[in-house]
This record gives C-alpha cells, sequence and structure tokens, in this order.
C-alpha cells in the first residue's frame, strides 16, 4: 500500500522553512496531503497561500480548511481524521512538523510522526518573523511569495515629464528592478515600418486592453526579483487615463476642466479600468510638467500636458494609495522620490 503523508499548518505567509518541511516529507511519502488551516482574521487570504503552495509544491495535494480549533490538538486531530476518512477513505501513515505539538497530534491520530528541523538549523526563519518585517526577510520567501511583500512604487504622469529617466535612477539607487512602460514600446513596434510622411496610426481600445494586461503582467514577473522595492515607469491603472486621452484625442482647443468628471465613464474604457483595479501600488509619484517638452519623435501630448496632469491628480485622490508631487529641476525630483521612497520602507520594514 502506497504510504499517505500529512502536514497542517496554517503557513502564514510560506517560508522557505516550510519548503524545507514539505519536501523532506515529500520524499518519504507516495501521496503528501498539505492542510493549509485560514481563518477571517489573518491579513493574507488563505486561497492566496494555497495558489502559492500549489505553484511552490505542484506535486504535493494542497488543500485549504478552516481553522476553528485554535490550539486544541484533540479537536485538530478529530477533524482531520474525519476530513480524510470522508476525501481519502483512510487516515494517514504519517504526520510530518517541526514543532512539539506534532508527536501528541499524530499519537490523536493513531500513526507516526517524524519531526523534521525542530530547531530551524536548516532554515532559521518563522512566519511571524516574516510578517514582523518582511523585507528584511525576503531573501526567505520563494519568489511568488516574495513578489506579495515587495513594496510596488509608481510613476505617473504627463508626456516628457521626466519618468523614465527618474525610474532608471531610482532603481540603480535602490539597486532593483524597474519596469519600463509598454506603451511605448507597442507603439514603436506598430510604427516602425511607417514612412517618415505616412499619418500615425489609430490606437483602438483593443490595444489599450492589451496594453494594460501586458503592463500588469510585467510588473507581476519582475517583483518576483526585486530588492524590497520594485520601481514602475506607469501602471495599467494609468493606462485608462491615456485611454481617455487618445480615445477623444484631446487637442489644445478641445480640453476639459480635468476635474470635471461628470461624464468621465462615458471617456474611459471599462475593460482598461477593470485591469487597473487590480493593480497593486504602494505609493505614486506624479511628475509635474514643469521641465521642457521634449519632442523624441514619438511624443505628441505637449498641448495636452497640463489637462494630463491635472487628470491624474484628480483620479489619484480617488485611490486611496499614498502619492507624492514630484516636481522641480532633475536633481530635486530625484531626491525627492528618494526620500519618499525611504519613508515607505521604513514604514514597511
Amino acid at each position: 500500500m502506497s504510504v499517505l503523508g500529512l502536514i497542517v499548518g496554517e503557513f502564514y505567509p510560506p517560508h522557505r522553512g516550510h519548503k524545507h518541511l514539505i519536501d523532506s516529507a515529500r520524499l518519504q511519502c507516495d501521496h503528501l496531503i498539505v492542510l493549509l488551516a485560514h481563518h477571517p482574521s489573518q491579513t493574507i487570504p488563505g486561497e492566496l497561500r494555497k495558489a502559492w503552495l500549489t505553484e511552490i509544491h505542484p506535486d504535493c495535494d494542497i488543500r485549504l480548511v478552516p481553522d476553528e480549533h485554535k490550539d486544541d490538538t484533540q479537536q485538530w486531530a478529530e477533524f482531520v481524521t474525519d476530513y480524510l476518512l470522508q476525501t481519502f477513505g483512510r487516515s494517514p501513515d504519517v504526520v510530518f512538523s517541526s514543532d512539539d505539538s506534532g508527536p501528541g497530534f499524530a499519537a490523536f491520530m493513531n500513526c507516526r510522526h517524524v519531526m523534521i528541523d525542530r530547531l530551524h538549523n536548516t532554515v532559521p526563519i518563522t512566519g511571524p518573523e516574516i510578517r514582523q518585517r518582511p523585507l528584511a526577510n525576503l531573501d526567505f520567501l520563494e519568489p511568488c511569495v516574495r513578489a506579495h511583500f515587495v513594496k510596488r512604487v509608481v510613476l505617473i504622469g504627463a508626456e516628457s515629464t521626466g519618468k523614465t529617466t527618474l525610474a532608471r535612477q531610482l532603481a540603480e539607487h535602490f539597486q532593483t528592478a524597474w519596469v519600463p512602460e509598454y506603451a511605448r514600446e507597442h507603439w514603436e513596434r506598430k510604427i516602425e515600418n511607417l514612412s517618415a510622411d505616412s499619418p500615425p496610426p489609430a490606437w483602438t481600445p483593443e490595444e489599450f486592453v492589451h496594453i494594460a494586461a501586458e503592463q500588469q503582467h510585467r510588473e507581476s514577473i519582475a517583483a518576483r526579483s526585486a530588492n524590497k522595492v520594485l520601481i514602475c515607469d506607469t501602471n495599467a491603472f494609468a493606462t485608462g487615463t491615456w485611454f481617455e486621452r487618445y480615445h477623444h484625442a484631446w487637442d489644445a482647443r478641445d480640453v476639459r476642466d480635468a476635474r470635471d468628471t461628470r461624464d468621465a465613464r462615458d471617456a474611459r474604457d471599462t475593460r482598461v479600468d477593470a485591469i487597473g483595479q487590480r493593480d497593486i501600488a504602494h505609493l505614486y509619484l506624479l511628475t509635474k510638467p514643469d521641465v521642457p517638452f521634449v519632442q523624441d519623435g514619438v511624443r505628441d501630448g505637449e498641448a495636452i500636458r497640463n489637462w494630463m496632469h491635472e487628470r491624474f491628480a484628480t483620479l489619484l485622490s480617488t485611490t486611496g494609495v499614498p502619492w507624492v508631487l514630484i516636481e522641480g529641476d532633475f536633481a530635486q525630483r530625484l531626491f525627492t522620490s528618494i526620500a519618499a521612497i525611504e519613508r515607505l520602507m521604513d514604514a514597511s520594514s
């Protein structure tokens, strides 16, 4: 008969100590069940932790169960025994754990117990330590979990306000990754075969949906390897306003007050905004259009830079995410941005 193994825990959050436990257990049984206990009071949802464990351990059977028994070992044993009998028709052959409650838990279930790294010598970290100081302990997290704790700083603003240069400088200063603006890459590819006298092609609504999704996807990938903070040159939230700008072909003669939102819903694409609502941002840096406009052959929004700026400011005030106005010369912009990010990281360390 195959060996059925069991691990029960909160994995709040999963860290490399848990990975060592699960990997070691998996080598010793044919089928390993990992029961993840979740409670509504926990700040990291159980479904998210389950998704992480499923990605990290695709060869294990990860299951979500309610945490209703607190630290009552016997009640947990009775609950788990009943759950496994209903689900698998049998009790486990062996329970694996890294804490002192494991042997008693296994005894109540009439099965063998294997202790793994009780003193945390192999991986010296605990869940509470991660929760208390996540940025200081990122190296104990797998990439998918690490991405959850990395702080995301998004540069947002009108054309030619120094966002890309500032993003590069901030990434270099904080020795971390940054995510370029995908819309520019998309546009350059779109016009690369056009002659100089060809009229610029139109933007379609579907392009903005694609751009928002791809920007968000690239950001999510980059967050997995970022060093405490990820610098983003725009995000999907901002793409919604670029849709508004291009879809309505704003120009110097047709710019409404950016604070007038009476028909804003009609001016935006709900699909793009739905993607933007899924963005993760911990700080926005709004670059003010108080520096000279530089025409690089691609930009076309000098006349409406002020409208774009005011529109971004209006929308940022509705997000609930902190934002800082970045103005002045380029040295001042860098100084202000670094100070704002350091405050964010100090509050999260």
